[in-house]
């Protein structure tokens, strides 16, 4: 499971194969396909792990940081600093399978709206209002954050970001 992460992640889901999983993994392909009948199971299930590991990150840096709304910027700065950062998972895969009939780009789009959910949360315990709103436009300008953050090899998205949804917030006071 670990080494498909990481290939995934580094390489594209579409770029790794069964074969190069097997390889890079040590894993025998009878014990491959005892646990997953195919490659799409594997990336559901790999998928599903990142989704719990990466929101319960984001809210333990948050709740660090007082669970304050604008701290989910601060937590995409730790991200962002990692020699490995490759952007969102969920984006990416969104971009590689961009059927949004299909199990995995739904997966993706739940990671999403799950995120969406707890922003929503964070901002309505703040006191703030339109919070379903609010929490759309976090969202966006986090997903943008990844994007830009890939392409700039920089933290200064997130802290760009987060002054726009510092004047989102002040603005409906």
């Amino acid at each position: 499971m670990r080494a498909a992460e990481d290939l995934f992640y580094a390489e594209g889901v579409r770029a790794v194969g069964v074969e190069r999983l097997l390889e890079v993994s040590g894993v025998g392909r009878a014990s491959f396909y005892r646990h997953f009948e195919s490659k799409d199971d594997l990336v559901f299930q790999v998928l599903t792990d990142r989704d719990q590991r990466w929101r319960g990150a984001l809210d333990k840096a948050v709740t660090a940081r007082g669970r304050e709304p604008l701290a989910v910027f601060d937590a995409l700065t730790e991200q962002f600093e990692a020699a490995d950062f490759r952007g969102c998972a969920f984006i990416n895969i969104m971009i590689e399978d961009a059927d949004p009939g299909s199990t995995i780009f739904h997966l993706a789009d739940e990671h999403k709206r799950a995120v969406t959910t707890f922003i929503e949360d964070l901002l309505a315990d703040a006191g703030h209002k339109d919070t379903a709103a609010l929490a759309e436009q976090f969202v966006l300008l986090m997903d943008g954050a990844q994007v830009t953050a890939l392409r700039t090899r920089s933290v200064e998205p997130a802290y760009r970001a987060k002054t726009i949804a510092a004047a989102l917030l002040a603005a409906q006071s």
